[in-house]
């Protein structure tokens, strides 16, 4: 009878162990994809922007549309901010964190007052902040594996 309660106990706890295990994996996983969505955003603007930088000099409405574009980069980085890592990212969250953080202060300085302020998102690091950021994805990505 204490071989079988032995024997339950043992089998119990790796069965726990292996729920652990399993929801670690899953955390993992979903940071990869929720930072992975991040980036791909971040990559999608880095590609648009210039064009849309010399064309917003002449055309009121692709000014508005960068304008309102940095806006909603603004409020989706700030979002990621929050998300908790899965320990095995911590140090690669951390990385993300400090590069949003410059990628923010970035982003308030062009947009000064609420309004874009054309001149110095040319003259800005904004879009070299986002490239520092992407080279990230190759480690984010092998979190996955």
């Amino acid at each position: 009878m204490k071989k079988l309660m032995i024997l339950l106990l043992v089998v119990s706890s790796m069965a726990l162990s292996a729920c652990s295990f399993i929801e670690e994996a899953d955390n993992t996983l979903g940071y990869v994809n929720q930072a992975t969505e991040h980036i791909n955003s971040l990559t999608a603007f880095a590609e648009q922007a210039p064009q849309m930088i010399q064309d917003a000099a002449t055309n009121p409405d692709t000014l508005q549309k960068l304008e309102d574009q940095l806006i909603a980069l603004r409020t989706e980085i700030e979002q990621f901010n929050l998300i908790e890592a899965p320990a095995i990212a911590k140090d690669l969250h951390q990385q993300l964190l400090e590069k949003n953080k410059l990628l923010l202060d970035e982003i308030n300085q062009v947009l000064a007052e609420g309004h874009l302020a054309l001149d110095q998102l040319e003259n800005s690091p904004i879009l070299t902040t986002i490239n520092d950021i992407t080279s990230l994805i190759n480690r984010i990505e092998n979190l996955g594996v």
